[in-house]
């Protein structure tokens, strides 16, 4: 899930943004914090208290049905007024508008927990993860390019235009219905509730839980947090099909926000609710190319290329001529998968080596013996590499 601060997107050919910690867009974020502390004027009425809460859940809900489940990943279908009214409910989060949501969370899963995520523990630690990373105006632009499905929609580009109109529409009805008890205590403070409840997807649910598909990133499962999010916890299974609308594969994970949707689907609200096929529940479903080389990569990173390389050449040095070196590294930098199979590389590790390593690393996966293949092959050419190096700068690897 992704979240911003309320604002409006930069315009074509303005200035590249500094990441500065604060500029203007981020001040409505900052003041809605502050205003939380007005219930010490306002004071705090069981009303107030009430509505806090069903603003919590149905704005939750918005989050996770609109911004996330239908705009971002498209797992349902419903009418034009329904999107509409998803929209509407969603922004009323204060979390900008749902084109740019849905620009930025497909951007997330292009690169999760890469270098390129927008918000990554593993790169850029948990609090930028949870929160810094919306004080970086380059966040502020929406891509319009990654969402041509959602911007041929007026009604929806016009609420791009304005992103916080059901915001202040609901905070103005909070005042007059509740007074200022109810703008303080059920506005404001539902608001931060709801902030930082859908943070915590980008940030502890990429640190704590468990992992049970591969999914080449650090996504995990946690059933605390899924009660909290109305069933967005369990992030793991998302990760790895993520077009399904119901998220808790198994009868257990409980998903409030699919079994809302599932009975708007009986009154013919919503329909055509996606859900994850047999293989996936039964944990058969192969990998994409993708996830396979982007795992290959991590567990090949996990074995020490410098000391490998060292061992290599000692081992080649007194049987090979310097000539004769270099041309082993290089075939096994051009072509690793051939030249594995006619130059011996002494102290590489092995096929059984690296399956084990996996093993340790990972959950187990139907394509664990092609991401092995892969990663083996990839720690050829970093050692080759390495050696290459080593050889032209006249030292040693």
């Amino acid at each position: 899930m992704t979240s911003p601060t309320d604002g409006t997107a930069h315009a074509d050919g303005a200035d590249e943004a500094h990441d500065d910690i604060i500029y203007p867009a981020t001040l409505p974020f900052v003041l809605v914090h502050l205003a939380a502390f007005g219930a010490l004027w306002s004071g705090v009425t069981t009303g107030a208290l009430v509505s806090c809460l069903a603003l919590y859940v149905v704005r939750m809900f918005g989050v996770t049905a609109g911004y996330h489940r239908f705009f971002s990943h498209r797992s349902f279908k419903t009418s034009r007024v329904g999107q509409l009214a998803l929209a509407w409910v969603a922004q009323s989060s204060a979390q900008r508008g749902a084109i740019w949501w849905a620009a930025k969370h497909r951007h997330h899963h292009r690169h999760s927990d890469t270098e390129h995520d927008v918000h990554s523990p593993r790169h850029s630690g948990f609090l930028h993860s949870h929160v810094g990373w919306i004080f970086t105006p380059r966040h502020e632009e929406t891509d319009f390019e990654a969402v041509p499905d959602l911007t041929r929609y007026p009604e929806l580009m016009l609420l791009e235009r304005y992103p916080h109109l059901p915001a202040a529409v609901l905070a103005i009805g909070c005042l007059l219905l509740g007074g200022w008890p109810g703008l303080v205590v059920g506005f404001f403070w539902s608001t931060v509730l709801l902030y930082h409840g859908t943070f915590f997807i980008n940030s502890l649910a990429h640190v704590v839980g468990r992992q049970r598909y591969v999914t080449g990133d650090d996504s995990r499962n946690n059933w605390w947090l899924a009660l909290i999010t109305l069933g967005e916890g369990w992030h793991n299974n998302h990760h790895f099909y993520m077009s399904s609308t119901r998220q808790g594969f198994r009868w257990y994970e409980i998903d409030p926000t699919y079994y809302a949707l599932k009975a708007m689907s009986w009154v013919g609200l919503v329909w055509e609710l996606r859900e994850p096929p047999a293989a996936v529940l039964a944990g058969e479903q192969p990998l994409g190319r993708r996830t396979v080389e982007k795992v290959a990569a991590e567990l090949a990173a996990s074995f020490p290329v410098r000391a490998i390389a060292e061992q290599v050449q000692a081992a080649w040095a007194g049987v090979h001529p310097v000539d004769d070196l270099r041309e082993r590294a290089r075939k096994l930098v051009a072509d690793a998968e051939h030249a594995l199979s006619e130059v011996e590389m002494p102290s590489l590790p092995g096929f059984d080596d690296l399956r084990r390593r996996a093993l340790e690393m990972f959950a187990y996966t139907p394509s664990l013996d092609d991401i092995v293949q892969r990663a083996r092959l990839m720690l050829a050419r970093a050692v080759s590499l390495h050696l290459l190096e080593g050889m032209e700068n006249g030292s040693p690897a």
